[in-house]
């Protein structure tokens, strides 16, 4: 299985075709809005956080396509057969060439999403648990995860995470942590998901650490920058130093020379004069 961290070939995007956008029966320029988002944001917008920081690099991973309520279709006769996941990422992809299509077409990506995962609400939850689970286990999606901010009012559960084996999902062990949080490895992204009293988190089992969310990540890069600066600056400062110190002994040198030499010259002048 193709994961975040083994990804090193790049699947060539194959456009094939004009796509007659005034024959869909859905507008691919708005996003797919839901009547309980709401319940679904806090938790969606956090965990698309950290997965932008930590596994796009802030979107500068052009083998990674990571997007949010935006549209899969998955039958190349039919577009408006569709399917809308929370968050979904591809890897080993090009990921700018999908943005100016609008929807993601797997036939044309060369694969379908590697993970994906629904934020329950009281509107989504049957769905996230029946419908689209079966959809995404036919296009082929390697895991499906489910988080229910809830604690498991509209999923039945926490959390639930799902590997496809033979066509079918198989569950994905789930750990309950003596920290309280409830842990699942993801073999896609390299990291555990994490349920902790409704908010996702992702660890990092290599580091022993829960990873910081944007803002933490970006202010980390920043503080980290700012010291290379200063060490920087500070290697300049010593060069600097260095050369001063340099040219004050090329200095002292060419006032010794100097001295001497008139020394010398003092010497040859008695000299000539005599007793």
């Amino acid at each position: 299985m193709t994961t975040i961290a083994s990804t090193t070939k790049t699947l060539p995007y194959r456009k094939q075709g004009e796509i007659d956008y005034d024959s869909l029966d859905f507008d691919p320029n708005e996003p797919v809005r839901k009547p309980d988002a709401m319940e679904q944001n806090p938790a969606l917008m956090k965990l698309h956080a950290l997965l932008h920081a930590h596994l796009t690099d802030f979107g500068k991973r052009p083998d990674i396509f990571l997007d949010v309520n935006t549209i899969i279709c998955y039958d190349p006769a039919n577009l408006n057969i569709r399917v809308s996941p929370d968050i979904y990422i591809a890897t080993g992809v090009e990921a700018a060439a999908i943005r100016p299509r609008k929807i993601y077409l797997p036939w044309e990506v060369g694969k379908p999403p590697d993970w994906v995962i629904e934020i329950a609400s009281s509107s989504t939850g049957r769905a996230d648990t029946g419908r689209k689970r079966g959809i995404y286990a036919e296009i082929g999606v390697p895991e499906y995860w489910r988080f229910d901010p809830t604690g498991g009012d509209y999923h039945g559960a926490e959390m639930a995470g799902e590997r496809l084996v033979n066509g079918e999902y198989r569950p994905i062990e789930l750990t309950n942590e003596p920290d309280g949080v409830l842990k699942g490895y993801s073999d896609v992204l390299g990291l555990s998901l994490c349920w902790d009293d409704g908010d996702p988190l992702l660890y990092d089992p290599v580091t022993d650490l829960y990873l910081e969310d944007w803002q933490d990540e970006r202010a980390a890069r920043q503080v980290a920058e700012e010291g290379w600066q200063d060490e920087r600056a500070a290697r300049q400062a010593a060069e600097e130093g260095w050369q001063d110190e340099r040219a004050a002994r090329q200095a002292a040198e060419a006032a010794r020379q100097a001295a001497e030499a008139e020394v010398r010259r003092l010497r040859e002048q008695l000299r000539r004069q005599g007793p």
